[in-house]
């Protein structure tokens, strides 16, 4: 039986900017969370986290897409959001979240979807798109990659990676990742930021948005233990440069080489201001496709669902 924590509902009571339904999916003896809104028989819309986020990241979206007919879902991957965590940190891969994910796809029976995917969300839903397109219409991608051989790494995915190891800034106890949620929208100054995480000092935000993302990424790890915590460790470790099989860098790479033959809609937006994956990797991979339109927001960061939901939400109904 897996050993896993489950995060108290009343823990998401206060996040007044989520107001939807809980559903579940059933996988093994683990319940994964996701979000099920608008008409049952309307085109999919399926938005997909990576990390440290959860569906929480695309509360703006649904609003003005299920209006426009669409069916909305939003999952939370183990270890995220209101789905359960296991607490063992060897539990963790791309290949299981890209299992489970599947899962879910086939159990709902999905059919035309829309994919939206961002950070570790486009590894995961890309793969739903390559090794079942015949459910899927459309990709939105923003700020993501797939691994591949020429694939360079930014200096900040470097950083990012080097700080989950042993000595690095988030290698402690029960690592506060709402303050590097506001940190990454320039909500918090870094000389705010850097003490709030190595010393658990009262934050100071630049703007009441930036309390909110603190208050709304902690709320799935209050009060569980530091175990709840390995599924957020696992990712970073997971780059494939630094862990090639758990990374599922082998097929990453495959599935590269098989959306270059994409035919079918293809769409990116990209926030300019993200250092991880720059608007010019951004530029070269839309630059592949014949048929894909580049939409840059130049002041949004990497989690730009954040600050410039609707604006996403009102290019994908275009």
């Amino acid at each position: 039986m897996t050993e896993f924590s489950r995060t108290p509902d009343s823990n998401f009571d206060s996040l007044i900017d989520y107001d939807f339904e809980p559903h579940y999916h059933q996988w093994a003896d683990l319940r994964m969370h996701y979000l099920d809104e608008g008409p049952r028989d309307g085109p999919v819309v399926l938005m997909v986290h990576g990390m440290p986020t959860w569906s929480y990241l695309y509360r703006d979206f649904i609003a003005p897409l299920v209006a426009a007919g669409y069916r909305c879902i939003a999952p939370d991957h183990f270890g995220f959001g209101k789905s359960d965590k296991p607490t063992d940190p060897h539990w963790y891969s791309i290949a299981r979240h890209t299992e489970v994910l599947t899962s879910l796809i086939v159990e709902l029976d999905l059919q035309d979807i829309t994919l939206v995917c961002q950070d570790w969300g486009g590894p995961l839903g890309l793969a739903q798109a390559m090794t079942m397109p015949d459910r899927f219409s459309r990709l939105v991608i923003m700020n993501t990659w797939l691994h591949h051989p020429d694939y360079e790494y930014s200096e900040a995915i470097l950083r990012w990676n080097k700080a989950w190891k042993e000595g690095g800034l988030f290698d402690r106890s029960k690592p506060d990742i709402g303050i590097l949620v506001a940190l990454s929208a320039s909500l918090i100054s870094r000389e705010s930021a850097i003490p709030a995480i190595v010393s658990a000092a009262a934050p100071e935000f630049l703007t009441p948005l930036g309390a909110q993302l603190h208050t709304a990424f902690l709320a799935p790890y209050k009060g569980l233990s530091d175990a709840a915590f390995n599924g957020l460790r696992r990712f970073p470790l997971s780059i494939p440069f630094s862990d090639y099989a758990r990374g599922n860098g082998a097929v990453q790479a495959s599935h590269f080489e098989q959306l270059k033959g994409w035919t079918k809609s293809i769409d990116f937006i990209w926030g300019g201001a993200d250092d991880i994956f720059t608007e010019g990797w951004g530029r070269q991979w839309a630059g592949l496709f014949p048929q894909a339109s580049f939409y840059l927001i130049p002041a949004a960061g990497h989690f730009l669902q954040n600050t410039h939901g609707r604006e996403i939400a009102e290019r994908i109904l275009g």
